[in-house]
C-alpha cells in the first residue's frame, strides 16, 4: 500500500470540516488556551510559500495544546478593509467588496489545503458590517470618554460634565489639549450647548483638531508613519507631503505611560519591547517658556502683533532633558509647521521662510528624522528673551525639530549638543560655553555627568544632577517653567480620505460632532460611483448622494434632505486599517453575539491571547494600537485584562531563491552564468518556476516567457544556458514566488509543514530551495512503511524491544521539549532519526507506532489521521492525550563492551552495567571467542573497568 498525500489530505480535510472537528467551546471543564495568527490582509494574489511559516507553527503549538489536554481557541479571519482593493476599484471600476470576498475565497482554499486546526465557525472580516458595527460602537465608546491622571485611567464623560457642573474644571486633572482655559462652575452652567460641545472635545479620547498629516496627493488620503517608505507611499511610491487637516485622533498618548509599564508584564522578545520603549519615548526633564523679545523697533516690524496690542504676549515653550545647560542657550529653533512660524516671522525674512516652509513640506517626518547629516534652516528674524539673563535669542527654524514631538521647539545649547553645535557653525551663530575647562571645538560632551557648569550665575561649580535640579527650582520660582516628563508617542489620527474603511458613526449639526446611537449601528458604507476625492477635494464618500443622517427616522437618507435641522451632513472620512485590527481577537471569543462587541461570560473565560505569532513589522503599530484600545476597553469595563497578548513571537521569512540572467549591456543578447566575467553585463530577474534543479533554463521557454527574448541571442557553455542565483525577499516583482498550492498538488501539505518547520529555527529569515522537499516527502514515505507493506498493515501486537522503547521515549521527550521551547526545526530531525532506528529494527509494534502517530500529529496531521484510522480508531486522532515520557527506557541498563586482546578489539559483548569485576572477568573468560584467541594460554593480567574497557593482556 503506497502512501498517497493527496487522497489522504483531501479526505481529512473534508472530514475536519464536516464534524466541525476544531471548533472550540466557550464552556469548557478543561483549561483554556487561545493561539492567534496576526490575521491576514486577503490580496489578490494569494500566498505564498513564505506566509504560512507562522501559521504552521501556530498550529502545531495549537494541535499539541489539544493533545494535552486543553481547550484551544485557534480562529481565523481577515484584515478585508485597505487601500489595496481601493486602488485596484480605482483602476477598474470594480467594486473592493467583490474583488475582497473573491480574495478571501482564494486564500480560504489555498488555507485549506495546508490543514490547519482554525476554528472556521468563529472567522472575522473587518469589512463586514456585522464586525464593524462593533468597531463603531468602540469609536463611539472612546469620544464618550476622558482621562482621569488621578485614577489614572478613562472614564465616562458624565463624570467629567458632573465636575464641571459641580466645580468646573479648576481641580480637575486630565489629559487634554494644552492651554485649557479656568472656568467656574458658573461658566460652565451658563455656557451654550455649543460652546459646552467644544470644551468637551478637548477633553475626549477621540477628538476632532487640525493636525500636520502625511498627505499624499496621488492616492488622495493621508497615511500612517508606518505607511510611507524613504519619503514615498509604500503603495504606489508615490510623494508624499505635510499639510494640515482636520481630522479624527485618539489620545493614545494618554496610555503612554502604561503602555511602557505593561512591557514588564508580558513575555515578549527584548528587541521588540525596545522597540516600543523608543517609539514611546520616555524623557524626563523641564518645560521652559521663553518669551519673544519685544524692542519698540521690533513691535513695528513683527506680523505676530495682534490689532491694538502694545505688548508681546506670544511665547515659545520648549522641553528639554537638559536644563542644567539653560546658560547655554546660544539660538532657538522652532519646527517649520510650528504655528507661530508665520506670526513672528519680520517681512524682510518672510520669503526665505516661506520657501523654506513649503520645501519642508515634501518631505515625511522618517525622512527629516533619519537624515542627519543634512544642516539647513532659517531665521525668522525674531529674538526671544533668556529668562535669566534677558539677553536676546535669535529664533531659527529647522526641518530636523518635528511639530509633533515636544513642543515643535527646542533650546540650542552648542555646547553641549552636538548637532546644536554643527548647525552654529553652519551658519556663524557664536556659541556660548558654560562648562569650564572643555573645548568646544569637540564633539558633544554636554551628557557627561562629571562636567562642571560654569559661567552661568547661580549653578557654577555643579554637576549634572545638582544643576538640573536647581535649574528647575529657579524657572518655577520665576513662572517660566516646571519639571516635566515628556513622550516620543503622539496622539493618533484616525481620518482617512478613503471609501473601502469603516465609516465613522459621526454626524455634524453646527459644525459639531454628533454621535449616532448604538442602537442604530451598523451605519453601512454607501453605494459611490467612483472612488476617488471629489472635484473640491472631498474624501470619496462626498460622491455619494445618499450620505445624510436623520435624526428623527435615525437612518441614513438622501443628501437633498439635508435641512441642518433634522437632517444633517455625515463625516466624510472613514477609519484607517488599524481600527479594525484593534480588537480583532475579543471578536473570536464570541464572534456571533449581536447584542454585545463580546459577552462578559466569554471574556472572561478566554481573557486574552496566551500565544500570538506575527511578523515584527507590526512592533509600533498594530501592537501599540491594540494594546491601547485593549487598556481602554479594561478601564470602562468592558474587558477584564489589561495587556491583550501574554507571548508574542515574531517568525522570520522564507526568502526566495531568485534567478538571474545576464544580459550583455547596450544589447539584447544572454551569457550563460559562467561566462558572465568575460562581458560587461546587467542582470535580469525571470521566473524561478521555469529553472530545473541543475539552474538550467531552456532558451525555448525564455523565448516564449516575454517578448524580450523571442529575437535574442543566447550565449550557452557546454551546450546549456545556466542562471545566477541569489536569496532575496519573495516577491513577484523578483518572479521568486513559490505557490504553495503547487507544494501541495506535487508532494503534499504534510510535507510542506514539515519542511517549512524543517527550513530553520522559527524566528530567523531562511531561504527556499524547492529541491530540498524531496527528503522531507521521501521521510513521510518511509513512515508510511513502519505500518504498511504492499499488501497492506503489517503493525503486530507483539511487546516492544527496549531499543524501540527508547528511541520511542527519546522522540516524546524531545518534541515535547521542542514544541514548548518553539524549536520546531529540531523536532523534525527527531523524527527522521527516529523512523531511522525503527526502520533499522524492523519494527512494526503497535506498543511503538501508535503512540508516535500522536507525537507526529501536530507536524503531520493528514499522515497521522490516515494511520490513526488504520490502525482501528475511530474519530480524530487530534485529541488524543499525548504520550508520557518515562525516563526509565532512557535508563542504559546494560553496557556493550568492547573485549581487546593486548589492545586490539576482537569482538564485543553486551552485559549487565551492575556486575563487579570479577563476574565480568568470569563471563568474558568463559566465552568461546576468548578461548579461541587465547588459544589455551593463559593470559598475564585482565584489565576490567566496568562500564567502560576490557583488556586481556599476554
Amino acid at each position: 500500500m503506497k502512501y498517497n498525500p493527496t487522497e489522504i489530505e483531501k479526505y481529512w480535510q473534508q472530514y475536519w470540516a464536516e464534524n466541525q472537528t476544531f471548533a472550540a467551546d466557550n464552556k469548557s471543564d478543561k483549561p483554556k488556551y487561545y493561539v492567534l495568527d496576526m490575521f491576514p490582509y486577503p490580496s489578490g494574489a494569494g500566498l505564498h510559500v513564505g506566509h504560512p511559516l507562522g501559521y504552521i507553527a501556530s498550529d502545531i503549538y495549537a494541535r499539541y495544546k489539544r493533545h494535552k489536554g486543553f481547550n484551544v481557541l485557534h480562529p481565523q479571519g481577515y484584515d478585508s478593509f485597505g487601500l489595496p482593493a481601493e486602488q485596484y476599484a480605482i483602476q477598474t471600476g470594480q467594486h473592493p467588496e467583490k474583488t475582497t470576498k473573491e480574495n478571501i475565497a482564494r486564500y480560504r482554499e489555498q488555507l485549506d489545503k495546508i490543514g490547519f486546526s482554525f476554528d472556521w465557525s468563529r472567522e472575522v472580516r473587518t469589512s463586514s458590517p456585522e464586525y464593524y458595527k462593533w468597531t463603531q460602537w468602540i469609536f463611539i465608546q472612546l469620544f464618550q470618554s476622558w482621562y482621569n491622571k488621578d485614577t489614572d485611567k478613562a472614564e465616562s464623560i458624565c463624570t467629567l460634565i458632573q465636575e464641571f457642573e459641580m466645580n468646573g474644571n479648576a481641580k480637575v486633572n486630565a489629559v487634554c489639549d494644552d492651554n485649557i482655559t479656568p472656568f467656574t462652575a458658573e461658566d460652565w452652567n451658563a455656557s451654550a450647548d455649543a460652546t459646552q460641545q467644544q470644551i468637551l472635545l478637548r477633553y475626549r479620547l477621540t477628538y476632532l483638531a487640525e493636525t500636520e498629516v502625511n498627505w499624499c496627493p496621488a492616492l488622495g488620503t493621508v497615511l500612517a508613519n508606518d505607511e510611507i517608505v524613504n519619503g514615498v507611499s509604500e503603495r504606489g511610491g508615490h510623494p508624499v507631503i505635510r499639510k494640515k487637516m482636520t481630522q479624527w485622533s485618539m489620545r493614545i498618548s494618554a496610555y503612554a505611560e502604561r503602555l511602557l509599564q505593561g512591557l514588564d508584564q508580558i513575555d515578549w522578545t527584548e528587541a521588540l519591547k525596545e522597540s516600543q520603549r523608543n517609539w514611546i519615548g520616555k524623557s524626563v526633564g523641564a518645560l521652559v517658556t521663553f518669551k519673544l523679545k519685544d524692542s519698540e523697533s521690533e513691535r513695528d516690524n513683527l506680523d505676530y502683533i495682534l490689532s491694538g496690542d502694545e505688548t508681546n504676549d506670544y511665547k515659545i515653550e520648549v522641553f528639554t532633558t537638559r536644563p542644567d545647560t539653560i546658560f547655554g542657550v546660544t539660538f532657538m529653533t522652532l519646527a517649520p509647521e510650528h504655528e507661530l512660524v508665520p506670526k513672528i516671522t519680520t517681512p524682510d525674512q518672510k520669503a526665505a521662510v516661506e520657501a523654506y516652509v513649503e520645501a519642508t513640506a515634501r518631505r515625511s517626518e522618517r525622512e527629516r528624522m533619519a537624515d542627519v547629516k543634512t544642516i539647513s534652516g532659517v531665521f525668522t528674524g525674531a529674538y526671544a528673551e533668556h529668562p535669566f539673563t534677558k539677553e536676546p535669542i535669535p529664533v531659527w527654524i529647522g526641518d530636523y525639530v518635528l511639530a509633533g514631538y515636544g513642543t515643535g521647539a527646542v533650546m540650542a545649547v552648542p555646547c553641549g549638543d552636538e548637532r546644536d553645535y554643527a548647525f552654529a557653525k553652519h551658519f556663524g551663530i557664536d556659541i556660548k560655553n558654560i562648562f569650564d575647562n572643555v573645548d568646544i571645538s569637540e564633539e558633544a560632551y554636554g551628557s557627561k555627568d562629571n562636567v562642571k557648569i560654569a559661567n552661568s550665575d547661580f549653578l557654577d561649580g555643579l554637576n549634572y544632577k545638582e544643576a538640573t535640579k536647581k535649574a528647575i527650582e529657579a524657572l518655577e520660582e520665576i513662572g517660566q517653567g516646571k519639571g516635566k516628563t515628556n513622550y516620543r508617542l503622539r496622539d493618533a489620527v484616525f481620518s482617512r480620505q478613503r471609501y473601502w474603511g469603516e465609516p465613522f458613526p459621526v454626524y455634524y449639526v453646527n459644525g459639531m460632532p454628533q454621535m449616532i446611537d448604538a442602537k442604530h449601528l451598523p451605519i453601512r458604507l454607501p453605494e459611490v460611483e467612483k472612488y476617488l476625492p471629489t472635484e473640491d477635494g472631498q474624501p470619496p464618500l462626498g460622491n455619494s448622494k445618499e450620505w445624510a443622517w436623520d435624526s428623527i427616522q435615525h437612518s441614513v437618507v438622501s443628501n437633498q434632505l439635508i435641512d441642518h435641522e433634522t437632517v444633517f451632513p455625515l463625516e466624510l472620512n472613514t477609519m484607517p486599517g488599524w481600527a479594525g485590527s484593534s480588537w480583532y481577537w475579543l471578536r473570536y471569543m464570541d464572534a456571533h453575539n449581536n447584542n454585545e462587541f463580546v459577552s462578559k461570560e466569554d471574556e472572561a473565560y478566554w481573557q486574552n491571547v496566551d500565544l500570538y505569532i506575527g511578523g515584527s513589522e507590526h512592533a509600533t503599530g498594530h501592537l501599540l494600537y491594540s494594546r491601547f484600545w485593549n487598556k481602554f476597553l479594561k478601564d470602562r469595563g468592558f474587558v477584564t485584562q489589561e495587556e491583550p497578548f501574554k507571548k508574542l513571537i515574531n517568525q522570520g521569512m522564507i526568502l526566495g531563491m531568485s534567478a538571474i540572467i545576464y544580459r550583455i549591456s547596450g544589447t539584447n543578447k544572454y551569457v550563460s552564468k559562467n561566462l558572465k566575467n568575460e562581458y560587461e553585463t546587467e542582470g535580469l530577474h525571470i521566473d524561478v518556476n521555469m529553472v530545473n534543479s541543475s539552474d538550467e533554463i531552456s532558451t525555448d521557454v525564455l523565448r516564449d516567457w516575454q517578448p524580450q527574448f523571442s529575437d535574442a541571442e543566447f550565449i550557452l557553455e557546454n551546450g546549456k544556458f545556466v542562471v545566477g542565483r541569489e536569496v532575496e525577499k519573495m516577491s513577484k516583482r523578483w518572479y521568486n514566488v513559490v505557490n504553495p498550492d503547487d507544494i501541495c498538488h506535487e508532494y503534499g501539505a504534510d510535507t510542506l509543514r514539515l519542511y517549512e518547520m524543517f527550513l530553520g529555527p522559527l524566528e530567523q529569515s531562511k531561504p527556499w530551495n524547492t529541491a530540498g522537499i524531496t527528503g522531507v516527502f521521501g521521510f513521510l514515505k518511509k513512515l508510511w512503511r513502519l505500518y504498511f507493506d504492499d499488501k497492506g498493515l503489517v503493525v503486530n501486537a507483539n511487546p516492544a524491544s527496549k531499543e524501540a522503547l527508547k528511541t520511542l521515549h527519546k522522540t516524546i521527550k524531545k518534541v515535547q521539549d521542542d514544541i514548548e521551547n518553539f524549536s520546531f526545526n529540531t523536532s523534525v530531525s527527531q523524527f527522521m532519526i527516529c523512523v531511522n532506528e525503527l526502520s533499522s529494527m524492523n519494527c512494526h509494534e503497535r506498543v511503538i507506532l501508535e503512540p508516535l502517530a500522536i507525537i507526529i500529529s501536530p507536524y503531520a496531521p493528514h499522515i497521522a489521521e490516515e494511520l490513526w484510522k488504520r490502525l482501528g480508531h475511530d474519530g480524530s486522532i487530534s485529541t488524543v492525550p499525548f504520550p508520557i515520557f518515562n525516563p526509565e527506557h532512557l535508563v542504559e541498563s546494560s553496557k556493550e563492551y568492547p573485549v581487546s586482546f593486548n589492545g586490539k578489539t576482537r569482538f564485543t559483548i553486551e552485559l549487565p552495567l551492575d556486575l563487579s569485576k570479577e563476574q565480568i572477568e568470569e563471563i568474558v573468560m568463559n566465552d568461546e571467542r576468548t578461548h579461541k584467541q587465547l588459544e589455551g594460554r593463559t593470559p598475564n593480567k585482565v584489565i576490567i573497568v566496568p562500564g567502560k574497557i576490557i583488556n586481556i593482556v599476554g
